[in-house]
Protein backbone atom coordinates (compact mmCIF):
# COMPACT_ATOMS: atom_id res chain seq x y z
CA UNK A 1 0.00 0.00 0.00
CA UNK A 2 1.46 3.35 -1.01
CA UNK A 3 1.95 6.07 1.53
CA UNK A 4 -0.62 8.38 -0.11
CA UNK A 5 -3.32 5.69 -0.03
CA UNK A 6 -2.50 4.96 3.59
CA UNK A 7 -2.87 8.62 4.50
CA UNK A 8 -6.18 8.83 2.62
CA UNK A 9 -7.63 5.77 4.34
CA UNK A 10 -6.49 7.05 7.70
CA UNK A 11 -8.08 10.41 7.06
CA UNK A 12 -11.34 8.73 6.02
CA UNK A 13 -11.28 6.61 9.16
CA UNK A 14 -10.88 9.68 11.35
CA UNK A 15 -13.68 11.42 9.49
CA UNK A 16 -15.98 8.41 9.83
CA UNK A 17 -15.33 8.12 13.55
CA UNK A 18 -16.00 11.84 14.00
CA UNK A 19 -19.15 11.93 11.88
CA UNK A 20 -20.40 8.50 13.00
CA UNK A 21 -22.29 9.61 16.14
CA UNK A 22 -23.86 12.46 14.18
CA UNK A 23 -25.07 10.06 11.45
CA UNK A 24 -26.41 7.59 14.01
CA UNK A 25 -28.32 10.39 15.73
CA UNK A 26 -29.79 11.53 12.39
CA UNK A 27 -30.82 7.98 11.48
CA UNK A 28 -32.35 7.45 14.89
CA UNK A 29 -34.43 10.62 14.59
CA UNK A 30 -35.55 9.63 11.07
CA UNK A 31 -36.61 6.18 12.26
CA UNK A 32 -38.49 7.73 15.18
CA UNK A 33 -40.23 10.20 12.84
CA UNK A 34 -41.12 7.42 10.38
CA UNK A 35 -42.51 5.27 13.17
CA UNK A 36 -44.60 8.08 14.64
CA UNK A 37 -45.88 9.52 11.32
CA UNK A 38 -46.40 6.16 9.59
CA UNK A 39 -46.18 7.80 6.13
CA UNK A 40 -46.72 4.76 3.90
CA UNK A 41 -50.26 3.37 3.80
CA UNK A 42 -51.30 -0.29 4.04
CA UNK A 43 -51.62 -2.05 0.70
CA UNK A 44 -55.14 -3.34 1.40
CA UNK A 45 -58.32 -1.34 1.96
CA UNK A 46 -62.03 -2.23 2.00
CA UNK A 47 -64.74 -0.29 0.14
CA UNK A 48 -68.46 -0.91 0.74
CA UNK A 49 -70.30 -0.54 -2.57
CA UNK A 50 -73.85 -1.75 -3.28
CA UNK A 51 -75.93 -4.39 -5.04
CA UNK A 52 -74.58 -6.12 -8.13
CA UNK A 53 -74.86 -4.04 -11.33
CA UNK A 54 -75.70 -0.90 -9.32
CA UNK A 55 -73.91 2.41 -9.86
CA UNK A 56 -72.12 1.95 -6.53
CA UNK A 57 -70.78 -1.43 -7.63
CA UNK A 58 -69.59 -0.06 -10.97
CA UNK A 59 -67.91 2.95 -9.38
CA UNK A 60 -66.27 0.63 -6.86
CA UNK A 61 -64.65 -1.29 -9.72
CA UNK A 62 -63.27 1.96 -11.14
CA UNK A 63 -61.76 2.95 -7.80
CA UNK A 64 -60.19 -0.49 -7.44
CA UNK A 65 -58.65 -0.20 -10.91
CA UNK A 66 -57.35 3.32 -10.22
CA UNK A 67 -55.68 2.42 -6.90
CA UNK A 68 -54.23 -0.81 -8.30
CA UNK A 69 -51.85 1.37 -10.36
CA UNK A 70 -50.23 2.46 -7.09
CA UNK A 71 -50.06 -1.04 -5.65
CA UNK A 72 -53.17 -0.73 -3.43
CA UNK A 73 -55.63 -3.62 -3.38
CA UNK A 74 -59.21 -2.41 -2.92
CA UNK A 75 -61.50 -5.14 -1.60
CA UNK A 76 -65.06 -4.42 -2.74
CA UNK A 77 -67.74 -5.36 -0.20
CA UNK A 78 -71.17 -5.84 -1.81
CA UNK A 79 -74.07 -4.47 0.20
CA UNK A 80 -77.75 -3.69 -0.06
CA UNK A 81 -77.04 0.01 -0.50
CA UNK A 82 -76.43 3.26 1.31
CA UNK A 83 -77.89 2.37 4.73
CA UNK A 84 -76.04 -0.94 4.72
CA UNK A 85 -72.78 0.85 3.84
CA UNK A 86 -73.29 3.23 6.74
CA UNK A 87 -73.77 0.28 9.07
CA UNK A 88 -70.59 -1.38 7.81
CA UNK A 89 -68.62 1.81 8.40
CA UNK A 90 -69.97 2.24 11.93
CA UNK A 91 -69.14 -1.37 12.77
CA UNK A 92 -65.61 -0.95 11.34
CA UNK A 93 -66.27 -3.70 8.78
CA UNK A 94 -65.33 -1.34 5.93
CA UNK A 95 -62.80 1.46 5.62
CA UNK A 96 -64.77 3.49 3.07
CA UNK A 97 -68.28 3.38 1.61
CA UNK A 98 -70.70 5.19 -0.69
CA UNK A 99 -73.45 6.83 1.36
CA UNK A 100 -76.41 8.77 0.04
CA UNK A 101 -77.42 12.07 1.60
CA UNK A 102 -80.35 11.73 4.01
CA UNK A 103 -79.64 8.06 4.73
CA UNK A 104 -79.46 8.78 8.46
CA UNK A 105 -80.59 11.56 10.73
CA UNK A 106 -77.83 14.14 11.42
CA UNK A 107 -78.01 13.34 15.14
CA UNK A 108 -77.25 9.69 14.37
CA UNK A 109 -73.96 10.70 12.73
CA UNK A 110 -72.67 12.87 15.59
CA UNK A 111 -71.03 10.05 17.52
CA UNK A 112 -69.73 8.15 14.51
CA UNK A 113 -66.02 8.23 13.83
CA UNK A 114 -66.64 9.13 10.21
CA UNK A 115 -65.65 11.89 7.82
CA UNK A 116 -66.37 12.74 4.21
CA UNK A 117 -64.17 12.69 1.11
CA UNK A 118 -66.52 15.08 -0.68
CA UNK A 119 -69.69 14.93 -2.76
CA UNK A 120 -69.20 12.64 -5.75
CA UNK A 121 -72.34 12.90 -7.84
CA UNK A 122 -76.05 13.57 -7.77
CA UNK A 123 -78.12 10.42 -7.41
CA UNK A 124 -81.60 11.36 -8.62
CA UNK A 125 -84.70 9.74 -7.20
CA UNK A 126 -86.25 7.82 -10.07
CA UNK A 127 -89.95 7.18 -9.57
CA UNK A 128 -91.09 5.08 -12.49
CA UNK A 129 -94.78 4.20 -12.80
CA UNK A 130 -97.06 2.40 -15.17
CA UNK A 131 -98.81 4.92 -17.36
CA UNK A 132 -102.07 3.04 -16.94
CA UNK A 133 -102.36 3.86 -13.23
CA UNK A 134 -102.02 7.64 -13.66
CA UNK A 135 -105.15 9.82 -13.71
CA UNK A 136 -106.44 10.62 -17.19
CA UNK A 137 -107.44 14.18 -16.28
CA UNK A 138 -103.84 15.38 -15.69
CA UNK A 139 -102.04 17.77 -18.02
CA UNK A 140 -100.27 16.19 -19.87
CA UNK A 141 -102.63 13.18 -19.60
CA UNK A 142 -101.69 10.26 -17.34
CA UNK A 143 -98.79 12.11 -15.75
CA UNK A 144 -97.82 12.06 -12.06
CA UNK A 145 -96.33 15.26 -10.65
CA UNK A 146 -96.93 14.91 -6.91
CA UNK A 147 -96.40 12.21 -4.32
CA UNK A 148 -99.98 12.73 -3.16
CA UNK A 149 -101.07 11.11 -6.43
CA UNK A 150 -99.51 7.83 -5.27
CA UNK A 151 -102.21 7.18 -2.66
CA UNK A 152 -103.81 3.80 -3.10
CA UNK A 153 -101.03 2.53 -5.41
CA UNK A 154 -98.60 -0.37 -4.94
CA UNK A 155 -95.15 1.21 -4.60
CA UNK A 156 -91.79 -0.45 -4.09
CA UNK A 157 -89.31 1.70 -2.14
CA UNK A 158 -86.23 -0.54 -2.21
CA UNK A 159 -84.55 -2.81 0.30
CA UNK A 160 -84.07 -1.83 3.91
CA UNK A 161 -80.31 -1.73 3.37
CA UNK A 162 -80.62 1.08 0.83
CA UNK A 163 -81.22 4.69 1.77
CA UNK A 164 -84.49 5.03 -0.14
CA UNK A 165 -86.99 3.65 2.46
CA UNK A 166 -85.85 6.18 5.05
CA UNK A 167 -85.78 8.96 2.45
CA UNK A 168 -89.23 8.13 1.11
CA UNK A 169 -90.65 8.10 4.64
CA UNK A 170 -89.45 11.70 5.02
CA UNK A 171 -90.90 12.76 1.67
CA UNK A 172 -94.24 11.03 2.25
CA UNK A 173 -94.49 12.51 5.72
CA UNK A 174 -93.82 16.00 4.32
CA UNK A 175 -96.79 15.43 1.96
CA UNK A 176 -99.02 14.31 4.88
CA UNK A 177 -99.37 10.83 3.45
CA UNK A 178 -100.02 8.24 6.15
CA UNK A 179 -98.10 4.94 5.92
CA UNK A 180 -101.38 3.13 5.23
CA UNK A 181 -102.24 5.46 2.36
CA UNK A 182 -100.39 3.27 -0.14
CA UNK A 183 -99.11 -0.28 -0.31
CA UNK A 184 -95.35 -0.30 0.20
CA UNK A 185 -92.95 -3.13 -0.60
CA UNK A 186 -89.20 -3.50 -0.25
CA UNK A 187 -87.97 -5.62 -3.14
CA UNK A 188 -84.56 -5.30 -4.76
CA UNK A 189 -84.23 -3.21 -7.90
CA UNK A 190 -84.25 -6.08 -10.39
CA UNK A 191 -87.19 -8.04 -8.87
CA UNK A 192 -89.13 -4.79 -8.46
CA UNK A 193 -88.55 -3.88 -12.12
CA UNK A 194 -89.76 -7.30 -13.23
CA UNK A 195 -92.87 -6.89 -11.04
CA UNK A 196 -93.51 -3.41 -12.45
CA UNK A 197 -93.32 -4.62 -16.04
CA UNK A 198 -95.58 -7.57 -15.16
CA UNK A 199 -98.22 -5.26 -13.66
CA UNK A 200 -97.72 -6.56 -10.12
CA UNK A 201 -96.50 -3.14 -8.95
CA UNK A 202 -97.77 0.30 -9.92
CA UNK A 203 -94.56 2.23 -9.22
CA UNK A 204 -90.99 1.69 -8.12
CA UNK A 205 -88.63 4.16 -6.46
CA UNK A 206 -84.86 3.99 -6.37
CA UNK A 207 -81.90 6.33 -6.39
CA UNK A 208 -79.17 5.74 -8.89
CA UNK A 209 -76.77 7.45 -11.24
CA UNK A 210 -78.21 7.85 -14.77
CA UNK A 211 -75.43 5.69 -16.18
CA UNK A 212 -76.99 2.45 -14.83
CA UNK A 213 -78.54 0.05 -17.33
CA UNK A 214 -81.78 -0.14 -15.35
CA UNK A 215 -82.41 3.59 -15.66
CA UNK A 216 -81.54 3.59 -19.34
CA UNK A 217 -83.90 0.69 -20.01
CA UNK A 218 -86.90 2.04 -18.06
CA UNK A 219 -86.61 5.48 -19.67
CA UNK A 220 -87.14 3.85 -23.06
CA UNK A 221 -89.76 1.24 -22.11
CA UNK A 222 -93.23 1.88 -23.60
CA UNK A 223 -95.98 2.27 -21.00
CA UNK A 224 -93.48 3.25 -18.26
CA UNK A 225 -93.17 6.91 -17.34
CA UNK A 226 -90.92 8.89 -15.03
CA UNK A 227 -92.59 11.07 -12.42
CA UNK A 228 -91.98 14.79 -12.75
CA UNK A 229 -91.23 16.38 -9.35
CA UNK A 230 -92.86 19.72 -10.11
CA UNK A 231 -92.01 20.92 -6.59
CA UNK A 232 -88.30 20.02 -6.83
CA UNK A 233 -87.18 23.49 -5.67
CA UNK A 234 -89.46 23.28 -2.64
CA UNK A 235 -88.06 19.86 -1.72
CA UNK A 236 -84.48 21.19 -1.90
CA UNK A 237 -85.42 24.04 0.46
CA UNK A 238 -87.11 21.70 2.92
CA UNK A 239 -84.36 19.08 2.92
CA UNK A 240 -80.73 20.24 2.90
CA UNK A 241 -79.45 16.94 1.49
CA UNK A 242 -81.64 17.25 -1.65
CA UNK A 243 -80.84 19.23 -4.79
CA UNK A 244 -83.13 20.02 -7.73
CA UNK A 245 -82.12 18.24 -10.94
CA UNK A 246 -83.42 18.62 -14.47
CA UNK A 247 -83.55 15.81 -17.01
CA UNK A 248 -83.57 17.77 -20.28
CA UNK A 249 -85.90 16.91 -23.11
CA UNK A 250 -84.30 14.48 -25.55
CA UNK A 251 -81.16 13.85 -23.45
CA UNK A 252 -81.75 10.07 -23.39
CA UNK A 253 -82.36 9.75 -27.13
CA UNK A 254 -82.30 12.85 -29.34
CA UNK A 255 -83.69 11.07 -32.39
CA UNK A 256 -86.67 9.61 -30.51
CA UNK A 257 -87.06 12.71 -28.31
CA UNK A 258 -86.78 10.78 -25.02
CA UNK A 259 -87.96 12.17 -22.69
CA UNK A 260 -90.56 14.16 -24.65
CA UNK A 261 -90.35 17.10 -22.19
CA UNK A 262 -88.12 18.37 -19.39
CA UNK A 263 -88.50 16.31 -16.23
CA UNK A 264 -87.84 17.85 -12.82
CA UNK A 265 -86.26 15.53 -10.28
CA UNK A 266 -84.87 15.74 -6.76
CA UNK A 267 -81.48 14.25 -6.06
CA UNK A 268 -79.59 13.48 -2.88
CA UNK A 269 -75.83 13.80 -3.16
CA UNK A 270 -73.76 10.67 -2.80
CA UNK A 271 -70.62 11.09 -0.74
CA UNK A 272 -67.69 8.82 -0.07
CA UNK A 273 -67.45 8.35 3.69
CA UNK A 274 -64.48 6.94 5.56
CA UNK A 275 -63.50 6.11 9.08
CA UNK A 276 -61.16 8.61 10.76
CA UNK A 277 -58.69 5.77 11.35
CA UNK A 278 -58.14 5.20 7.62
CA UNK A 279 -54.59 6.08 6.56
CA UNK A 280 -54.35 9.68 5.20
CA UNK A 281 -52.40 8.58 2.12
CA UNK A 282 -55.24 6.23 1.17
CA UNK A 283 -57.73 9.06 1.54
CA UNK A 284 -55.62 11.16 -0.79
CA UNK A 285 -55.53 8.39 -3.39
CA UNK A 286 -59.31 7.91 -3.23
CA UNK A 287 -59.92 11.67 -3.49
CA UNK A 288 -57.58 11.95 -6.49
CA UNK A 289 -59.23 8.94 -8.15
CA UNK A 290 -62.61 10.59 -7.58
CA UNK A 291 -61.46 13.66 -9.52
CA UNK A 292 -60.99 11.58 -12.66
CA UNK A 293 -63.88 9.13 -12.14
CA UNK A 294 -66.57 11.73 -11.39
CA UNK A 295 -65.12 14.81 -13.08
CA UNK A 296 -66.59 14.32 -16.56
CA UNK A 297 -69.80 15.97 -17.79
CA UNK A 298 -73.10 14.09 -17.45
CA UNK A 299 -76.85 14.44 -17.59
CA UNK A 300 -76.97 16.38 -14.32
CA UNK A 301 -73.56 18.00 -14.13
CA UNK A 302 -71.01 20.00 -16.04
CA UNK A 303 -67.41 18.91 -16.52
CA UNK A 304 -65.33 19.20 -13.30
CA UNK A 305 -68.41 20.19 -11.29
CA UNK A 306 -67.92 17.07 -9.16
CA UNK A 307 -66.41 16.02 -6.82
CA UNK A 308 -66.96 19.10 -4.70
CA UNK A 309 -67.08 20.18 -1.07
CA UNK A 310 -70.80 21.02 -0.94
CA UNK A 311 -73.75 19.22 0.69
CA UNK A 312 -71.64 17.22 3.14
CA UNK A 313 -73.38 16.09 6.32
CA UNK A 314 -70.08 15.14 7.98
CA UNK A 315 -66.76 16.97 8.45
CA UNK A 316 -64.46 16.87 5.44
CA UNK A 317 -61.13 15.07 5.58
CA UNK A 318 -58.18 17.43 5.05
CA UNK A 319 -56.80 15.19 2.31
CA UNK A 320 -60.08 15.50 0.40
CA UNK A 321 -60.06 19.29 0.58
CA UNK A 322 -56.47 19.47 -0.70
CA UNK A 323 -57.01 16.91 -3.47
CA UNK A 324 -60.32 18.30 -4.74
CA UNK A 325 -59.14 21.90 -4.73
CA UNK A 326 -55.49 21.43 -5.70
CA UNK A 327 -55.51 18.23 -7.75
CA UNK A 328 -52.53 15.90 -7.92
CA UNK A 329 -49.60 17.10 -5.74
CA UNK A 330 -46.53 18.30 -7.63
CA UNK A 331 -44.22 15.46 -6.59
CA UNK A 332 -46.74 12.76 -7.51
CA UNK A 333 -46.82 14.10 -11.07
CA UNK A 334 -43.17 13.17 -11.58
CA UNK A 335 -42.32 10.53 -8.97
CA UNK A 336 -43.81 7.14 -8.08
CA UNK A 337 -46.56 7.41 -5.48
CA UNK A 338 -44.59 5.70 -2.71
CA UNK A 339 -41.61 8.04 -3.08
CA UNK A 340 -43.68 11.20 -3.45
CA UNK A 341 -45.92 10.27 -0.53
CA UNK A 342 -42.94 9.56 1.72
CA UNK A 343 -41.39 12.96 0.95
CA UNK A 344 -44.70 14.82 1.27
CA UNK A 345 -45.50 13.34 4.67
CA UNK A 346 -41.96 13.41 6.05
CA UNK A 347 -40.76 16.84 4.88
CA UNK A 348 -41.87 18.65 8.02
CA UNK A 349 -40.25 16.05 10.26
CA UNK A 350 -37.08 16.16 8.14
CA UNK A 351 -37.05 19.94 8.38
CA UNK A 352 -37.25 19.77 12.18
CA UNK A 353 -34.51 17.14 12.25
CA UNK A 354 -32.27 19.34 10.08
CA UNK A 355 -32.97 22.32 12.35
CA UNK A 356 -31.78 20.24 15.31
CA UNK A 357 -28.78 18.67 13.58
CA UNK A 358 -27.35 21.74 11.86
CA UNK A 359 -26.14 23.37 15.11
CA UNK A 360 -24.79 20.00 16.26
CA UNK A 361 -22.90 19.57 12.99
CA UNK A 362 -20.58 22.41 14.04
CA UNK A 363 -19.05 20.00 16.55
CA UNK A 364 -17.76 17.71 13.77
CA UNK A 365 -14.76 19.81 12.54
CA UNK A 366 -13.36 20.40 16.05
CA UNK A 367 -13.96 16.75 16.90
CA UNK A 368 -12.12 15.65 13.76
CA UNK A 369 -9.23 18.01 14.49
CA UNK A 370 -9.03 16.83 18.09
CA UNK A 371 -8.92 13.18 17.02
CA UNK A 372 -6.05 13.80 14.55
CA UNK A 373 -4.06 16.03 16.90
CA UNK A 374 -4.53 13.66 19.82
CA UNK A 375 -2.16 11.21 18.08
CA UNK A 376 0.50 13.91 18.30
CA UNK A 377 -0.33 15.70 21.53
CA UNK A 378 -0.41 12.60 23.72
CA UNK A 379 3.42 12.34 23.29
CA UNK A 380 3.92 15.78 24.77
CA UNK A 381 2.93 14.49 28.22
CA UNK A 382 5.76 11.91 28.06
CA UNK A 383 8.15 14.53 26.66
CA UNK A 384 7.44 16.89 29.57
CA UNK A 385 7.91 14.04 32.04
CA UNK A 386 11.34 13.24 30.55
CA UNK A 387 12.25 16.92 30.71
CA UNK A 388 11.17 17.10 34.37
CA UNK A 389 13.15 14.00 35.31
CA UNK A 390 16.23 15.39 33.59
CA UNK A 391 16.42 18.28 36.08
CA UNK A 392 17.96 16.12 38.85
CA UNK A 393 19.50 13.37 36.75
CA UNK A 394 23.26 12.65 36.74
CA UNK A 395 23.15 10.08 33.98
CA UNK A 396 20.88 10.83 30.99
CA UNK A 397 21.49 7.57 29.17
CA UNK A 398 18.09 6.09 30.08
CA UNK A 399 16.30 9.33 29.28
CA UNK A 400 17.97 9.59 25.89
CA UNK A 401 16.92 6.00 25.17
CA UNK A 402 13.33 6.93 25.94
CA UNK A 403 13.64 9.93 23.60
CA UNK A 404 15.00 7.72 20.85
CA UNK A 405 12.08 5.35 21.27
CA UNK A 406 9.66 8.27 21.24
CA UNK A 407 11.25 9.61 18.07
CA UNK A 408 10.87 6.22 16.39
CA UNK A 409 7.18 6.20 17.33
CA UNK A 410 6.81 9.75 16.01
CA UNK A 411 8.22 8.66 12.67
CA UNK A 412 5.37 6.19 12.33
CA UNK A 413 2.58 8.63 13.16
CA UNK A 414 0.33 9.15 10.14
CA UNK A 415 -1.70 12.33 9.89
CA UNK A 416 -3.35 14.20 6.99
CA UNK A 417 -1.06 16.59 5.15
CA UNK A 418 -2.78 19.60 6.67
CA UNK A 419 -1.57 18.48 10.13
CA UNK A 420 2.04 17.54 9.25
CA UNK A 421 3.35 20.85 10.62
CA UNK A 422 2.28 19.74 14.10
CA UNK A 423 3.94 16.34 13.61
CA UNK A 424 7.20 18.03 12.59
CA UNK A 425 6.83 20.36 15.56
CA UNK A 426 6.70 17.29 17.84
CA UNK A 427 9.86 15.81 16.32
CA UNK A 428 11.63 19.19 16.56
CA UNK A 429 10.74 19.44 20.23
CA UNK A 430 12.08 15.92 20.79
CA UNK A 431 15.40 17.05 19.29
CA UNK A 432 15.44 20.12 21.52
CA UNK A 433 14.97 17.99 24.63
CA UNK A 434 17.67 15.59 23.39
CA UNK A 435 20.15 18.47 23.05
CA UNK A 436 19.25 19.70 26.51
CA UNK A 437 19.87 16.25 27.96
CA UNK A 438 23.19 15.99 26.15
CA UNK A 439 24.32 19.25 27.75
CA UNK A 440 23.43 18.00 31.24
CA UNK A 441 25.95 15.24 31.30
CA UNK A 442 27.93 12.71 29.30
CA UNK A 443 26.33 9.66 27.93
CA UNK A 444 27.93 6.53 29.42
Amino acid sequence: MTQSIRYTLLSLRDLAVSVGPFILLALGLLVLAYWSLDPNPPKHVTLATGPAQSAYAEFGKRYAKALAKDGITVELIPSEGSADNLRLLREAKADLGFVQGGTAEPSALDDAELESLGSLFLEPIWLFYREAVAPVDTNPPQTLESLTQLQGLRVNVGTSGSGIPNLMNKLLDSNHIAPGGLTLSQLGQTPATVALLAGELDAIVFASAPETNLVQMLLQTPGIKLMNFAQSEAYSRRFSFLSPALLPRGVVDLASNVPPQDVHLVAPTTTLLTRTTTHPALLQLFALAGNSIHGSAGWFKHAREYPNLKNNELPLAQEAERSIQGGTPLLQRYLPFWVANLVERMWLAMGIILAVLLPLSRVIPPLYAFRVRSRIFRWYAQLREIEARAAGAQDTKALLAELDQMDRHAEKISVPLSYTDELYALRTNIQLVRKALQRIGPVN
